[in-house]
């Protein structure tokens, strides 16, 4: 008697969800040995070591350690624009976007300190920034499609022209940023209550675009 196999059925199925786990797996112990050492300093092969599989396996999965930083960074940018979403789908004043978008930037970046470490904090590899050139980079533009709800907030809030909204968004993102990176890398500070750190430091940067405003 011959037997066949139905490709969708339940081994299938199966099959794919092993795929999965072991794709989320290697995606999980990359993003810790990007974290410790460095992206330029972590190969597939201590990756794939890491993980408990050859080489060859986890090239099933991906074609290197690039294609894994690059999968690790659009979550990244994928998460930190959803929250920005929520944010501006709760009720409130193009101000008080202004000051939650702030709030939420730096709370995901502390939530998540490893993927925010690779995706704002690494230097750019150079064939990374080859692609940024062409403008066939979609890191690149999954990370820009995060910052151009700040900058359309901005533009609410303050009217002005797209070349000045630029500038100040891009400022404003430094400021953020800033203070993000240093809570993460510097956790040994003697550092003041975080919460009243924080909520200074965004009102501080709200009265510097809205000086008559509450930012809040």
């Amino acid at each position: 008697m011959t037997i066949t196999t139905n490709p969708t059925g339940t081994a299938a199925n199966d099959r794919r969800s092993r795929g999965g786990d072991r794709r989320e797996q290697i995606l999980d112990v990359a993003l810790q040995l990007f974290a410790q050492h460095g992206m330029a300093q972590v190969s597939t092969r201590q990756i794939a070591q890491a993980v408990g599989i050859s080489q060859p396996s986890l090239y099933a999965h991906f074609a290197s350690a690039h294609e894994i930083s690059a999968e690790l960074c659009l979550r990244a940018f994928a998460g930190l624009a959803e929250a920005s979403r929520r944010v501006l789908a709760e009720p409130a004043s193009p101000r008080e976007h202004f000051y939650r978008l702030g709030r939420a930037y730096i709370d995901f970046g502390l939530t998540h300190p490893d993927m925010y470490r690779l995706a704002f904090m690494q230097e750019t590899d150079p064939a990374v920034a080859k692609l940024v050139q062409q403008g066939n980079d979609p890191v690149l533009a999954a990370g820009q499609g995060a910052f151009d709800m700040l900058r359309e907030v901005l533009a609410r809030v303050l009217g002005r022209s797209t070349e000045e909204i630029e500038i100040q968004a891009q400022s404003i993102w430094a400021s953020v940023h800033g203070l993000t990176s240093l809570l993460i890398a510097r956790p040994m500070f003697p550092w003041a209550d975080r919460e009243a750190l924080i909520a200074h430091h965004l009102e501080a940067v709200c009265a510097l675009y809205q000086p008559d405003a509450d930012p809040r």
